[in-house]
């Protein structure tokens, strides 16, 4: 993969859609923290975690949640794995078995979506309101299989519930300011992957049926999802610098010193799906889906979704 380093477009650095080349690019990232960093038990739970969701995980079936997907599991982990690399370049200090463990739960920090094999009803939408519980006891269970010690599958709950945002991070028992500081790298990481995502906009469809399953949120139809999505950017803007104590800015460094980019290009495609959803809802008398082009998401949603009932508008 021989990315064009004057892009400032995410898509082009990195081929997001396969998931050997996101972890390959994960690997070349920890051996610039450390030549002699030991990749193989990343390599080992990536493995482990793309069999989970593809349903070859003994006890569970496959992923059915079309937004919180394997695609975006690897994107967090991918968009951690960049900030914890221009976090030690800014002379941020980590263990090697921190580093591991921290994205080890940046991989699994969703896997609360993924029903057990037993489980068939509805989908694993469901479980959205306590799947950041349900990802932290998935690495309690399945800790020790991925190499893990008790310590290490403490530290990597407290990680991953920094991903929920009911959860105030002040109150969280971390073990070490180290922790607290890969906390909220893997909160912001997971929002950034999400919102940053060149098929965000479409996938947010997605995320319509997936609350309504779980009967949470306030949104009336796939179009209501689109137009309430324009707040959110201000609640992730306020998110970062807050609670995630504004630790996206470690972002920049990682493209500076990997592609001589100084920019965050997360920060940039984020602004560039906000300006062209603003541009699309105020198409006069239009459906803001038709502008919504992306991976054929739209068409599969209404294959999905609208077989026998009117389309939501």
């Amino acid at each position: 993969m021989t990315p064009a380093t004057n892009s400032k477009d995410i898509s082009k650095l990195l081929a997001v859609g396969s998931s050997e080349d996101v972890l390959n690019e994960v690997l070349e990232i920890l051996k610039r923290i450390s030549s002699d960093f030991n990749t193989e038990p990343i390599s080992n739970v990536f493995d482990a975690v793309e069999r989970l969701y593809r349903g070859n995980f003994a006890g569970y079936r496959a992923c059915n949640t079309g937004y919180h997907d394997f695609r975006h599991a690897i994107e967090a982990f991918l968009a951690m794995s960049r900030l914890i690399h221009g976090a030690v370049l800014d002379n941020e200090s980590f263990s090697e078995r921190q580093i591991i463990t921290a994205l080890i739960a940046a991989i699994l920090h969703d896997v609360g979506y993924i029903q057990e094999e037993s489980d068939t009803r509805g989908s694993g939408a469901k479980y959205k309101a306590d799947h950041e519980q349900r990802s932290m006891d998935f690495l309690s269970r399945h800790g020790f299989q991925f190499g893990l010690s008790l310590e290490e599958i403490a530290a990597g709950r407290a990680i991953i519930l920094c991903t929920d945002m009911d959860t105030d991070i002040t109150t969280i028992a971390f073990p070490s300011p180290q922790i607290e500081l890969l906390g909220k790298l893997l909160g912001t990481a997971d929002l950034m992957a999400q919102l940053a995502e060149q098929t965000y906009l479409e996938k947010l469809l997605y995320l319509y049926y997936e609350c309504k399953e779980a009967g949470v949120g306030d949104y009336e139809s796939e179009v209501d999802i689109l137009q309430k999505a324009v707040n959110f950017y201000d609640v992730f803007e306020a998110r970062l610098r807050t609670t995630l104590g504004g630790v996206d800015r470690f972002m920049q460094l990682h493209f500076a010193s990997r592609w001589g980019i100084h920019q965050n290009l997360y920060h940039e495609a984020i602004y560039e799906q906000n300006d062209y959803l603003l541009q699309i809802l105020k198409i006069p008398d239009a459906d803001p889906r038709d502008y919504l082009k992306q991976s054929d998401i739209v068409k599969k949603v209404r294959e999905t979704y609208h077989k026998n009932t009117p389309e939501h508008r």
